[in-house]
């Protein structure tokens, strides 16, 4: 079913949102972007929008207290990583979203759980009724079993399958750039692109990364290939910065727009 979300403008009356935030923006030097991150949310559960918030960052918060200076490569210290950083992680939202009286849950996904039709419907109805209680769902790819995933998956892509199971009337797609460029944006010469019609390839942009490097494994690339299986469902998708949350979620005039397929 198409979204009834077909501009920025409509993004306040959108009855359900998925947005993702990347490791970069939430961890290390970055924690204090939780809360005006969890402020924005906040506003828009208080007018009734159901939100559901993918974060990643599990690896990145636990580095420190595995005294690690930097991303582990092998992958029992990443899966070590990701259990004690998820707990850190989930702790850090709880007490931020406490402001607002408002209650987090915890779900851990991988990608096999949204490809077994048994897990995957299990997931829809947890995260239905979640939604229907009024609690705030915060998903992140299950890095503690994960294989593949842990080491070449990114939350974007799961971002855009987790929109598709519940529905979604947008997606949210939040990292330490402001939008999608033509070229780099660190680049001279670099313009930004507003708007991406359905069925715009996008042959003309040149991919770099998004994200502060060591920390995320995302970037624009796997933003836009995000953004396009997500619109394919009929869910419109908003890259914008996460400083930008309030903003983007009021239906401010900025960041890229990726119009859904016609309906």
């Amino acid at each position: 079913m198409a979204s009834p979300v077909l501009s920025r403008a409509g993004i306040p009356t959108a009855r359900r949102i998925v947005v993702k935030v990347g490791s970069s923006s939430i961890s290390g030097p970055n924690t204090d972007q939780i809360a005006p991150l969890v402020d924005a949310l906040a506003a828009a559960h208080a007018r009734g929008t159901e939100v559901i918030l993918v974060s990643s960052g599990a690896i990145a918060t636990g580095m420190p207290f595995l005294k690690l200076d930097s991303r582990p490569t092998d992958l029992a210290t990443q899966q070590a990583a990701a259990a004690v950083g998820q707990n850190v992680l989930i702790y850090r939202y709880q007490e931020s979203l406490d402001r607002f009286r408002i209650v987090a849950a915890q779900v851990l996904l991988t990608a096999g759980d949204l490809e077994n039709p048994t897990h995957r419907g299990n997931a829809q109805r947890a995260m239905d009724r979640l939604l229907d209680l009024r609690i705030l769902p915060i998903v992140n790819e299950n890095d503690t079993v994960a294989t593949h995933e842990i080491r070449f998956g990114d939350n974007d892509r799961l971002a855009a399958l987790v929109s598709q199971l519940v529905r979604a009337d947008l997606l949210v797609l939040l990292s330490d750039i402001d939008s999608l460029y033509d070229i780099p944006p660190e680049k001279p010469g670099a313009h930004r692109i507003s708007e991406v019609p359905f069925d715009d390839d996008l042959a003309r942009v040149e991919f770099g990364d998004i994200g502060r490097a060591g920390v995320g494994t995302g970037g624009a690339g796997t933003k836009v290939a995000a953004a396009k299986l997500a619109a394919t469902s009929g869910t419109p998708v908003l890259l914008a910065a996460t400083r930008q949350v309030a903003a983007a979620l009021d239906g401010a005039e900025i960041g890229t727009w990726f119009a859904a397929a016609p309906a």
